[in-house]
């Protein structure tokens, strides 16, 4: 009988890891593909840590070898220092195709002295314009910070320093596209974005200041490998981490009622004939489990 257990549990195990495939603690090195920019993007520390330079002649990023379909993505970020105006320091998950899928957390530099803009975006079936950004509680200049996509059927989290700041539900059932079926990369960029960026392209790139360099380290995702279309990740992680805690939920108001620049769902010049629908339905925090 002992026996007869053991083997239906290694069955079982076996069974589990052929339906989920974890990413545990990234490697710059064996887990990203030079997407762009040649030299520039610097990998150390036997593959722990990166820079990506931008100067006159090209940005630079990186994009990871493997497509995932849910999970959680965090990276360590220490943004480019003095004078940053005109350009966007990326980490996202995008797919690949016109009706594409992206999570986006871009900071847009600025001038000296003057706060960077964290701007996070939603892409769901190629439908985007879910803009929501906030100015840092901190000079992100001065140290590594940890940023975060937390991505699971039901809903995506988006944090700094483990603190919420964003959360979009999942209400495909009320019409609103969500990302659940398309596998994304992860990328992590440099680029010259000055056309937009810096108060809405006001304000452009000063190559003066060149190189511009951003510092990464301690890539880290738990998530699903997606295999044959994404597939074996159907359900990876859907029914952990649904929600927030209380505490999570005061931190995230305390966010929401201090630091927003922007939210789409308040931008009745850009939607007079009425908001998107998801932004009519209750609180946000009051739908989080």
């Amino acid at each position: 009988m002992a026996s007869w257990c053991r083997a239906s549990v290694a069955l079982l195990v076996s069974v589990l890891l052929a339906i989920t495939t974890l990413a545990l603690g990234g490697n710059f090195y064996e887990d990203f593909d030079n997407l762009f920019g040649d030299v520039r993007v610097d990998i150390k520390d036997a593959g722990q840590s990166m820079t990506l330079t931008m100067d006159q002649y090209s940005g630079s990023g990186i994009a990871s070898k493997n497509e995932f379909l849910f999970g959680r993505f965090d990276m360590q970020i220490k943004l480019v220092p003095g004078n940053s105006a005109g350009t966007v320091t990326a980490f996202y998950l995008s797919s690949q195709g016109g009706n594409h899928d992206e999570i986006d957390i871009e900071f847009l530099g600025n001038l000296t002295g003057e706060p960077y803009l964290l701007s996070t975006n939603i892409y769901a079936d190629g439908v985007g314009g879910r803009e929501m950004q906030y100015y840092l509680w901190f000079d992100p200049t001065e140290d590594f910070h940890t940023y975060t996509i937390d991505w699971n059927p039901h809903r995506i989290v988006i944090l700094v320093d483990d603190i919420p700041i964003r959360v979009m539900l999942n209400r495909e059932t009320i019409g609103v596209p969500f990302p659940t079926s398309r596998p994304m990369r992860m990328y992590t960029t440099l680029w010259n974005g000055d056309a937009w960026a810096t108060r809405w392209g006001a304000v452009k790139l000063d190559l003066a200041y060149a190189p511009f360099v951003a510092s990464f380290r301690n890539f880290n995702a738990n998530a699903c490998i997606a295999k044959e279309g994404g597939e074996n990740c159907k359900g990876f992680n859907g029914g952990k981490a649904t929600g927030l805690s209380e505490e999570k939920k005061s931190e995230m108001q305390r966010v929401l009622s201090k630091w927003v620049v922007y939210d789409y769902c308040r931008d009745f010049r850009r939607y007079s004939h009425g908001l998107p629908y998801e932004c009519r339905r209750e609180n946000l925090l009051d739908q989080i489990e």
